[in-house]
C-alpha cells in the first residue's frame, strides 16, 4: 500500500526515473540496513544522472553532429603534429569561456572533423548548446538569406549557440554575396561565442576561395584576433585503413600551410 502511494507521489511528481527504481532500491537499502539520509542521496542521484544524460540527448540532437567521436578516441600518435598539450588545455572549455575562436588545418582525412566533434561533445556534457554545420550548407543558407532581406533574422539562428562548428571550409569556392554573409556571421559572434572551423586551404588562400581578398581579410582578422590555430601535417586516416587492407600505396597528401 505504501510502496503503491510512492509510486503514485513520485509519477505526479515527474520522478519517473525513480518510480522505475524504487523497488529494488528499497529492498537492496533493507537488507544492508542503510541510512535513511544516504539512502534518499543516492536515490536522487540516479534522477539527477537520468536527467543529465537527458538532457545531452536533447543537446546532441540539436547539435547535428555527423557522427560521434570523443578526444579519447583521437589517434596522437598517428598525428603527432597536433599539440597534445594544447588540445588537453581545449578541453576543460576556457575558450568557451572566453569566446575565442579554433581553427583546424589539414588537407582531408587528418582528423579536424574528428577534434571538432569531439569538443563539441565537451562544450554540450558540459550543459552548453552547440552548432554544427558544413561551411557549404552554412554560406548558401546565409546567402539566400540575405537575398530575400532576412539575413538578420538568419543569422540568429548562428549566432546563439555557444559554440558554433562549421566544417569543411575551403572545399567549395564562394561568390562575393556569399562571402559578406560569412563575414556578417563572423562579425556577429566575434567576442561573444566561440567558433571552430575546420579547412583544408591555408589562411593565404582564403581570398580566393571567398573571391574577395577584402572580405576575407576581414573574416580573418576577428576569426583570429583570439584564437588557437591547429594545423595537422600528417596522412589521411582513411588511406591508412586502406593502405592496411593493401588497396592503396600513394604518398602523402600535401601538407597545408597555414600563413
Amino acid at each position: 500500500m505504501v510502496l503503491d502511494q510512492l509510486r503514485t507521489r513520485l509519477e505526479q511528481l515527474g520522478l519517473l526515473t525513480l518510480e522505475s527504481v524504487l523497488e529494488a532500491r528499497l529492498d537492496a537499502a533493507a537488507q544492508h540496513q542503510q541510512p535513511y539520509a544516504e539512502f534518499l542521496a543516492e536515490l536522487l542521484q540516479v534522477e539527477v544522472i537520468a536527467r543529465q544524460q537527458l538532457s545531452i540527448a536533447g543537446r546532441l540532437k540539436v547539435a547535428r553532429f555527423p557522427f560521434e567521436r570523443t578526444l579519447e578516441g583521437f589517434d596522437f600518435a598517428f598525428q603527432p603534429s597536433v599539440d597534445r598539450r594544447l588540445v588537453k588545455e581545449l578541453s576543460t572549455l576556457s575558450f568557451i569561456a572566453h569566446g575565442q575562436n579554433i581553427v583546424l588545418l589539414g588537407p582531408p582525412g587528418v582528423g579536424k572533423t574528428h577534434l571538432a566533434v569531439a569538443l563539441g561533445r565537451k562544450v554540450i556534457e558540459a550543459g552548453q548548446s552547440v552548432r554544427f554545420v558544413k561551411a557549404n550548407h552554412l554560406v548558401e543558407d546565409l546567402r539566400k538569406a540575405q537575398l530575400s532581406g532576412a539575413l538578420e533574422r538568419r543569422l540568429t539562428m548562428y549566432v546563439k549557440p555557444k559554440l558554433l562548428i562549421i566544417d569543411e571550409f575551403g572545399v567549395w569556392p564562394y561568390d562575393r554575396l556569399a562571402a559578406t554573409a560569412l563575414f556578417a556571421l563572423v562579425a556577429a559572434r566575434y567576442e561573444r561565442n566561440a567558433t571552430i572551423m575546420t579547412s583544408n586551404k591555408g589562411f593565404a588562400d582564403w581570398g580566393e576561395v571567398m573571391g574577395d581578398a577584402v572580405v576575407a581579410t576581414a573574416v580573418l582578422d576577428r576569426l583570429l584576433h583570439h584564437s588557437h590555430v591547429i594545423n595537422i601535417r600528417g596522412e589521411s586516416y582513411r588511406l591508412r585503413e586502406k593502405k592496411r587492407a593493401g588497396l592503396f600505396s600513394g604518398t602523402p597528401q600535401k601538407e597545408v600551410i597555414a600563413p
